[in-house]
């Protein structure tokens, strides 16, 4: 039973401290073993969606009328619009990403406070691309055993027919990567067909490039090196979590001491101690971080769950009890030592705290998104000159008026200005009860606003321009001031 392993997994797996990782070393070549089991299927399940999702959402379609894009998702640079299904984000309404980011933010400190890096187990993109790299490589090279004896093997036509055809997949699927990643800023069947004919923009070209070579290098060569050198996240979730957390552990009051399944036996019928782990190694064989359980948690660990269905397969051959291996907490592992009732608690003042704050911020965004209006107006002042005293002795201020209309439809807005003492309200070029905008539109107008009322010196009154619409009657409002000599 025990594993076929490299001379470097044996010294990394003498390594005393587990916890002494300096801050970079030489990338020691890691051949994880394939392995079936329940978290092994969670995995294939998320990788199959998540990226169904990301290769294809792009060619999803949403009618939102004549003139308007019928891409789903789309982030339209040209028009400064951000496209999600039937929401359609302004570039003054950037603070829904914030939003965003902030609840994506929250719900990983959920998770890590729940199951410790379950994120980076199961849902980071480069876990996810990083297991289709290997997935074909194993297709392909065969399992662990297969490219541990063929990278040691000389070269041969064989050997070279193989890691060809790896590597041109591997950049295959890196291609496509980074065309659906381009697919979101413009319309993707037109665009297919622009790049398939050399006729796409320049910058589709370049961004394709990058993104096939970051996808090679960081899935295909670099893999458990970015978890454990590049991504500050495992840094942050050791800040974050506590005792309480769910993470894959090694039951080492059960499983010691370990060694192999006859001496265990003999062990157990001469009344001695024997733990159930039979030092197989199958736990690192599987990992694709290289790292050995049985040391506790280690930086470089994702929590997969991989070495779980790796340990469950062992301990169902070998007779003895599952979950040597498990998602278990330190508390819980803790009380078992001290034989002391535990009850896992995964409701509690940490979790609770970020669950409030999910449903705060979600909950704010989405009272914002449902009582958002359709309409909108910002002004600029004239900066020089502040105001004109014109020959009547009336006084004048200039202002830039922005209007918006976020419906697909064309509306008339009237436009008024008050706050002013006998003010009269001129849009130069148009006439201020019936300006005509656009469906999905903004228009910019110069507007006068004049006074004859004598004005106290240095006068700055708050004035407040408002729209409405002709048909529907919404309004929208900005404030400004009207200065005076």
């Amino acid at each position: 039973m025990t594993a076929l392993t490299t001379k470097s997994e044996q010294k990394a797996a003498a390594a005393t401290d587990p916890d002494d990782i300096p801050l970079y070393e030489a990338r020691r070549q890691i051949y994880p073993q394939s392995v079936h089991g329940r978290f092994r299927t969670i995995k294939w399940i998320v990788l199959a969606v998540t990226l169904g999702i990301y290769y294809f959402l792009p060619f999803v379609r949403w009618d939102r009328g004549p003139d308007a894009p019928g891409q789903a998702v789309l982030i339209d640079f040209t028009s400064s619009r951000f496209y999600f299904f039937f929401l359609e984000i302004w570039p003054q309404e950037f603070y829904y990403v914030a939003g965003l980011l902030i609840l994506a933010a929250l719900i990983l400190f959920l998770m890590n406070a729940v199951a410790g890096r379950v994120w980076c187990g199961y849902m980071c993109p480069q876990t996810v691309w990083t297991d289709l790299f290997m997935a074909v490589e194993r297709f392909i090279e065969g399992d662990r055993r297969e490219r541990i004896r063929a990278d040691a093997a000389p070269w041969t036509m064989d050997k070279f027919a193989r890691k060809t055809a790896k590597h041109s997949i591997w950049l295959l699927i890196a291609w496509w990567t980074g065309g659906a990643w381009v697919l979101y800023f413009a319309d993707a069947p037109t665009l297919v067909k622009d790049l398939a004919t050399l006729q796409a923009p320049t910058v589709a070209y370049i961004s394709i490039g990058i993104l096939t070579f970051t996808t090679y290098t960081l899935a295909g060569h670099m893999r458990e090196q970015v978890c454990t050198y590049m991504c500050p996240w495992p840094r942050i979730q050791a800040a974050l979590t506590d005792e309480y957390a769910l993470n894959v552990t090694y039951a080492y009051d059960r499983g010691e001491p370990r060694g192999s399944l006859k001496k265990a036996e003999a062990a157990r019928e001469k009344g001695e101690p024997a733990g159930d782990c039979v030092d197989c190694g199958q736990c690192v064989a599987v990992c694709p971080t290289g790292v050995d359980i049985r040391q506790g948690m280690q930086l470089p660990c994702i929590q997969c769950g991989l070495c779980i269905d790796a340990c469950n397969t062992v301990m169902d051959k070998i007779g003895r009890p599952r979950e040597l291996i498990a998602y278990d907490s330190e508390a819980n592992l803790e009380a078992r030592l001290a034989h002391k009732s535990f009850t896992q608690r995964i409701i509690r003042p940490r979790t609770i705290l970020y669950a409030v704050l999910i449903c705060l911020v979600g909950g704010l965004m989405l009272t914002s998104l449902l009582g958002r209006s359709t309409e909108g107006l910002a002004a600029i002042h004239d900066r020089n000159p502040l105001f004109v005293r014109l020959s009547d002795g009336s006084v004048r201020n200039a202002y830039t008026v922005r209007l918006i209309n976020k419906l697909l439809e064309e509306r008339t807005f009237i436009l008024t200005a008050d706050g002013v003492p006998g003010a009269s309200l001129e849009v130069v070029g148009d006439n201020a009860d019936g300006l005509t905008i656009g469906p999905d539109q903004t228009r910019e107008v110069r507007v006068l606003v004049t006074t004859r009322d004598k004005l106290a010196p240095q006068a700055s009154l708050p004035i407040t321009f408002r729209i409405r619409d002709k048909a529907s009657g919404l309004t929208a409002a900005v404030n400004d001031h009207f200065i005076g000599p």
